[in-house]
């Protein structure tokens, strides 16, 4: 059998995407939509049964003749999220994700234990922010006693469906360094820094082991293979993290080359042979899921922010291109701060969206519509600015995620970035990456070995047709108005990180 499953937790859906190792092409892909739980405090959740409805219904609209023909699964997760299980394996409270942000006083509390966010940086590799998983785990301590006193073990999206596929509970070191718990030097838990979550109850009994990242995490149980149409006993991968899986699906083994995921949330990260930290906290310092690290940095509003603008303005897609192609850069002087889900880069849990530098002249919805793609793209470039800042070389963006579907924004982040932009062939980001690694890992059990990077050369492609190199004039201009921007977040910073009363 030649065919691999690559499964990815999104925030928004679960797809499936069926590869065929021998033609090198997806022979199948489905999802299916998920639900999120939003509140005023900030809380989004899903409820941890919604993933496995949804990856039912998401197989069930692939021919059984393919799924009969797999070989090996994969899954990719959303990061940071939080399972918490009892000692029976049940699901104890709904799961809080990385965009939730009910969970700054617990970030405050863990921090204080520590001493400071240099210390914790110091600990682990990165600070305790709102979006990582530590601070989930003391709210449900604080909030949810009863449901915490039943902990028995601590989870990650993409570790639950791995579970429910193999009945093993694990981790790996890509997803593990996004709790805060992890150490990202050693590729261990931090005792510490679990220990700063409760100190009357040793946590570490609650985390599972750390598995390597070629390894086989379990085999699909018979139970679940009936239900899901897919042949009992095939090896299923360790999986990782969702960014960790779309570094795999876009090429980003090795150093040089960032990848910027245009999708809910903004995300850049690249390739390290040795561990990148920031001391300022900015940069998440993370492990990848190939052996290496990969420093990351995520903005909160990305898709998220321009189909909120799309929908309040009863805009089409095409309207956003026209918007891109026909409003001047700069967007005649509007500015939109895109925080309408509070910011993670900055660090901004409790800002709001603002919409500066209106007037008579830009007030329409093409200015808007401009103004908010330039304004996540300029959030991403402080990202990218902060990578070299930190020694990282980037030589070339390869861009993924639903906004790379749209021509002129891929020009626009070659412009803003001056860098080359490329997009492959078969854009599918972290479903890819996954199957790719569920290749990979089930030669190396079946004893034929292969190198994971000789498996990117032969399997991924690029479609020239839609890659972008920058525009030197336009270049120039982004400068001053991505200058301009970060002069308008710097203005409103004061107004979200006040004391609260």
């Amino acid at each position: 059998m030649s065919i691999y499953l690559g499964i990815d937790i999104g925030t928004q859906s679960v797809k499936t995407l069926c590869y065929d190792s021998t033609t090198k092409q997806a022979c199948a892909i489905a999802s299916s939509p998920l639900d999120i739980i939003s509140k005023p405090d900030g809380t989004r959740e899903q409820i941890a049964q919604w993933w496995i409805d949804a990856l039912e219904l998401s197989l069930g609209q692939i021919p059984a003749e393919i799924l009969s023909q797999v070989a090996a699964i994969s899954v990719s997760g959303q990061q940071h999220g939080f399972v918490p299980l009892n000692a029976r394996g049940e699901v104890l409270a709904p799961v809080k994700l990385w965009c939730d942000t009910a969970t700054t006083e617990e970030c405050t509390e863990i921090t204080h234990n520590i001493g400071s966010p240099e210390q914790c940086i110091q600990l682990a590799g990165n600070p305790i922010l709102p979006g990582y998983t530590a601070s989930k785990i003391a709210w449900l301590k604080n909030h949810k006693p009863d449901a915490y006193q039943q902990l028995s073990c601590i989870l990650l999206p993409h570790d639950y469906l791995n579970f429910y596929l193999t009945g093993v509970q694990s981790m790996e070191a890509g997803d593990a360094s996004g709790t805060g718990l992890f150490d990202v030097y050693t590729r261990q838990w931090q005792p510490e820094m679990v220990k700063a979550l409760d100190n009357q109850r040793d946590l570490s009994e609650c985390l599972p082991a750390i598995k390597s990242a070629d390894s086989v995490q379990g085999y699909l149980q018979e139970s679940v293979a009936k239900t899901l149409r897919l042949p009992a006993g095939i090896p299923v991968a360790i999986g990782g993290g969702d960014n960790m899986m779309a570094a795999i699906g876009t090429g980003n083994v090795a150093p040089g080359r960032v990848t910027i995921s245009l999708g809910t949330s903004g995300t850049l990260f690249s390739y390290s042979d040795s561990p990148i930290t920031d001391p300022e906290g900015s940069l998440a310092g993370f492990c990848s899921s190939t052996g290496g690290w990969l420093p990351l940095i995520c903005t909160m509003n990305c898709t998220s922010a321009t189909e909120l603008m799309r929908s309040f303005l009863n805009a089409s897609h095409d309207d956003i291109e026209n918007a891109l192609n026909n409003v001047e850069i700069g967007s005649e002087g509007v500015i939109t701060l895109p925080f309408f889900q509070g910011e993670r880069t900055p660090n901004l849990p409790d800002a709001q969206g603002c919409i500066l530098g209106l007037n008579a002249g830009n007030f329409t919805p093409q200015h808007l519509l401009r103004s908010t793609i330039e304004s996540v793209t300029f959030g991403l470039k402080a990202g990218v600015n902060r990578f070299e800042a930190l020694g990282l070389s980037i030589k070339e963006i390869r861009l993924t995620g639903g906004g790379a579907k749209n021509g002129a924004w891929r020009q626009l982040v070659a412009d803003v970035f001056n860098l080359p932009v490329s997009v492959q062939t078969l854009d599918e980001g972290a479903a890819l990456g996954a199957a790719l690694q569920a290749f990979w890992t089930e030669r190396n059990a079946a004893g034929h070995p292969l190198e994971l990077s000789s498996i990117i050369d032969e399997h991924l492609s690029i479609d020239s047709a839609r890659c972008c190199t920058p525009n030197a004039e336009a270049a120039e201009q982004y400068n001053y108005y991505y200058d301009n921007y970060c002069d308008h977040v710097s203005a409103v910073t004061p107004l979200y990180t006040q004391q609260k009363k």
